[in-house]
């Protein structure tokens, strides 16, 4: 099943998810690791390598976007309560909005930096800079934007790991695993019926 159903994520929605999340967090693990690094051509690897996968998490964003708008997510599940449903989807929008905004900081710190160090995404092509002021205020400001931004995304994105955890383990219902599996939530149906008679 690759288009979303009523129920449960397609195929193609599940693999965007997860494929995003993971580059998503590693960034973060990343960027967080590069700017502690004393070696200098090691930082400066490791520099491009983030900005690399930065490019490629938009990329992803921007196509699972215009997947999205095709095919519309499941319904939640009925016994959620309004404040879950609520929080749900202020959770899911301030990420959906991370993974456009702090790419697109860190395109603008490279883009405003006054040493003007080029982006070789994976080695393969030159990314050019945004027609941006160039100054150290303007680096320092879109620096700052980035890592709090990412540092915000990070605990919302853990908040929601905790939030599916928590429906998984403890309220035992589907919204785990309709993300794992396309036919995820007939099986957990299907087990839980069988355990109840």
């Amino acid at each position: 099943m690759l288009r979303n159903s009523r129920e449960s994520f397609g195929l193609v929605s599940i693999l965007f998810h997860w494929i995003i999340a993971l580059i998503f967090l590693g960034q973060i693990v990343l960027g967080y690791s590069m700017v502690r690094v004393s070696d200098f051509a090691l930082q400066f690897s490791l520099y491009q390598w983030h900005k690399s996968f930065g490019f490629l998490v938009l990329g992803l964003s921007l196509l699972r976007l215009l997947w999205k708008l095709a095919n519309p997510r499941p319904h939640d599940l009925q016994h959620m309560s309004s404040l879950e449903r609520g929080a749900s989807h202020v959770a899911h929008f301030i990420l959906y909005l991370s993974l456009f905004v702090v790419p697109l900081t860190g395109w603008a710190i490279a883009s405003t930096s006054p040493l003007q160090i080029p982006t070789f995404m994976f080695d393969l092509v030159v990314i050019p800079q945004l027609p941006m002021t160039i100054s150290d205020t303007a680096e320092a400001f879109w620096a700052s934007s980035h890592a709090w931004l990412a540092y915000l995304s990070a605990i919302v994105a853990t908040g929601h790991i905790l939030a599916a955890f928590h429906h998984h383990f403890w309220k035992r219902d589907t919204i785990l695993v309709r993300m794992l599996s396309p036919r995820g939530q007939d099986r957990k149906e299907q087990q839980l019926t069988g355990s109840k008679s």
